[in-house]
């Protein structure tokens, strides 16, 4: 039997959406394209090559594991996000292109810093967000903190892979706990937010990532709540928070700020028109 690139695509794509999976195509050309270690364009350029078997195992194999709804970026072990590729494993959320709006928002802040100031990032994760700030703000610095080691080991990965080890920090613990009596310019998280009521509602991949990174509590406000008790001892007179929010949260997280005594508090939509980040100044 000859496996056209094609008809492998074709067929597997087939499978995915038998099974309700929401972009079939697009995670069959990205899986295939991991196999081949070629880009999606690639399998374009040459639909009409005869696949080795051994590839098309390999490929399937993928495949069946995204039937069992694990998402594509712990199969390919990477992730997009701001235009840089993240290593990623079930032990780290997986980046959103909707969190590049509240990293862009802080590494636009930091730019007009003398010397690119120091943040804080809580809830580090895979450290994108960090990482990503490091990358676009050459002098700024950085300390990221989580309370799982094996998430802050995908974290320092990424910083060797994008050179910016030099110039960050990596602390496990709970928020603030091991950033005792340090003082920032800007503060930023994208905490866990959602209800725990909720966590089974949520779509299947999501339920396979990480639990800590996902439940916010019963009203999926806890974190915020104790980030806004702390964050004023941690930043520097001029300094800002920022913060991403889910759905229907950014109006209670915004007065948060502005109990907390932050000024300037504006809320920001992502590109598909949410609410989507709450940030402030502390004065």
């Amino acid at each position: 039997m000859k496996y056209l690139i094609k008809k492998v695509l074709s067929d597997a794509t087939q499978r995915l959406s038998a099974q309700k999976i929401d972009t079939p195509r697009l995670d069959a050309e990205i899986l295939l394209a991991h196999v081949l270690n070629c880009r999606r364009l690639t399998l374009y350029i040459d639909s009409e090559k005869i696949l080795p078997l051994e590839a098309v195992l390999r490929f399937n194999d993928l495949i069946n594991r995204r039937l069992k709804k694990i998402p594509v970026a712990y199969l390919t072990g990477t992730k997009d996000f701001m235009g840089l590729t993240f290593a990623v494993n079930e032990n780290v959320l997986v980046p959103r292109p909707d969190t590049e709006i509240l990293t862009e928002l802080v590494g636009e802040f930091l730019r007009e810093r003398v010397g690119g100031g120091i943040f804080a990032d809580l809830g580090t994760g895979s450290g994108a967000i960090a990482i990503s700030i490091l990358k676009f703000v050459k002098s700024a610095r950085a300390m990221a903190v989580d309370i799982s080691e094996a998430a802050l080991s995908v974290a320092k990965f990424n910083a060797e892979k994008f050179h910016v080890a030099d110039r960050i920090k990596f602390l496990c613990g709970d928020l603030f706990a091991p950033l005792e009596g340090k003082i920032f310019d800007a503060i930023v998280s994208n905490p866990p937010y959602i209800p725990t009521n909720e966590l089974k509602t949520l779509q299947a991949e999501v339920q396979r990532e990480p639990k800590l990174a996902l439940d916010g509590g019963a009203d999926g406000l806890n974190f915020y709540r104790r980030i806004l008790c702390d964050a004023p001892r941690f930043l520097v007179d001029g300094g800002i928070l920022a913060v991403e929010v889910g759905i229907n949260q950014s109006s209670v997280v915004k007065n948060l700020f502005l109990a907390t005594g932050f000024v300037d508090v504006e809320i920001i939509k992502d590109l598909s028109g949410l609410e989507r980040v709450v940030a402030g100044k502390f004065s």
